[in-house]
């Protein structure tokens, strides 16, 4: 536990929605953002200043079974001491050193003004029960409605590689679920692979669901409705809802929306893929990524009951 009250993590899927919920509740003032120390590619990854341990897969599982390494670098991580000499053995790039300025500064600061540490990181989806009582974290999971979920997907023209789950035999022994995934490997149908991560994930979930630390969310009501949704999720965090941080949150999700991008970017130096929008009107963007066919599709693969 660092600062006032538990760490957070917020998680799910990539293109969930879980920059936005993070950067939102950043919006506080009371936490720092931390942007996927799980990612295996570098930036935003691969920072042992942020987090010393070695990631090898994407969802890299971790449970009581293999925690050595990662409790003790995580322990660092929440309690926001930032590992200079090992960023610097690493990444000494002038970007990576522009970053290790950001985050040594501001996890310097988050311990003196006693601030917590937001961990934003969908790889950490199915390790989210070791988040809740190994770390303490406070977890919100969020789940994104599927057709929209693909069709971001469709439309930055992404791909799963479900090996990278099946190779880590504690994640299938625990979530046996992950093993329907196995038919798929090597497919090149993008839109069942994604349909079959959504459909294992959203079982994952639901398991997960029943820890009191975990709290899932969904994107599409709170994107209705983001000021009365936020500040329901500020008190299960233990944040203050004050109103610098309500008109924080009002003016990022009433921005105009902007021309589609024309692929995937990451922003700032944190490499977050978060932009203010307007969150009710990017609630039917999906209609314009994919065919009527193919969300007829789409919602046949994922409708069976979870």
């Amino acid at each position: 536990m660092s600062g006032d009250g538990p760490p957070l993590l917020v998680t799910g899927l990539p293109r969930s929605g879980t920059s936005w919920a993070g950067k939102m509740l950043a919006a506080s003032g009371r936490l720092v953002y931390v942007n996927e120390p799980l990612n295996p590619e570098h930036p935003p990854g691969r920072c042992p200043g942020v987090l010393n341990a070695s990631v090898t897969h994407r969802f890299q599982y971790i449970c009581p079974d293999d925690e050595e390494p990662w409790l003790a670098a995580f322990s660092r991580t929440v309690a926001l001491r930032y590992g200079h000499l090992a960023e610097l053995r690493r990444n000494r790039r002038p970007r990576d050193l522009a970053r290790m300025a950001k985050y040594g500064t501001a996890f310097r600061l988050g311990r003196l003004l006693r601030r917590r540490a937001l961990l934003d990181d969908p790889f950490a989806l199915f390790s989210a029960a070791w988040f809740s009582r190994r770390l303490g974290c406070r977890v919100v999971i969020m789940v994104r409605d599927p057709v929209a979920f693909v069709g971001s997907w469709q439309r930055l023209g992404w791909t799963v590689y479900f090996h990278e789950l099946l190779e880590q035999p504690l994640l299938v022994r625990d979530h046996p679920c992950v093993e329907e995934l196995r038919p798929l490997v090597g497919s090149q149908d993008r839109i069942a692979k994604a349909a079959a991560l959504w459909r294992v994930a959203r079982r994952v979930t639901a398991d997960l669901a029943a820890d009191p630390g975990i709290r899932v969310v969904g994107y599409e009501a709170l994107a209705s409705a983001p000021l009365e949704g936020f500040r329901d999720l500020y008190a299960w965090c233990g944040l203050p809802w004050t109103p610098r941080a309500a008109h924080r949150v009002g003016a990022a999700c009433r921005a105009p929306a902007a021309a589609p991008a024309s692929g995937f970017a990451w922003n700032g130096l944190s490499r977050t893929a978060f932009r203010p929008m307007d969150s009710r009107a990017a609630l039917s963007s999906y209609r314009e990524r994919l065919t009527p066919d193919e969300v007829s599709r789409i919602r046949e693969l994922t409708s069976a009951p979870v």
